[in-house]
């Protein structure tokens, strides 16, 4: 609680990576409920406007080394969830 959580994500590719690269973190609270996309990157980082986590992500991955990770801002208890990571590098999936 109140301190900033690292999300780690790591990925290998056999393709090289290119602008087409997308990285999507998606969200499910721990009470069940709707996936919700939280995170998008295609070339920089598009954090969700919407939402719980509205101003409280951060991009601290580097696609070049294959890292993926993002950071949550102020969390609170209500944040629990499953978080997962998705990368795509075409025609890598």
């Amino acid at each position: 609680i109140g301190e900033q959580v690292l999300l780690k994500c790591s990925f290998k590719s056999t393709s090289p990576i290119t602008e087409n690269l997308m990285v999507d973190w998606t969200y499910r609270p721990l009470t069940g409920g709707q996936m919700e996309t939280i995170f998008h990157y295609q070339s920089v980082p598009y954090p969700t406007t919407v939402g719980k986590f509205k101003g409280r992500i951060s991009w601290l991955g580097n696609v070049a080394q294959g890292d993926a990770s993002i950071a949550i801002q102020n969390p609170v208890t209500s944040d629990n969830g499953t978080f997962i990571c998705s990368v795509k590098n075409p025609p890598d999936m």
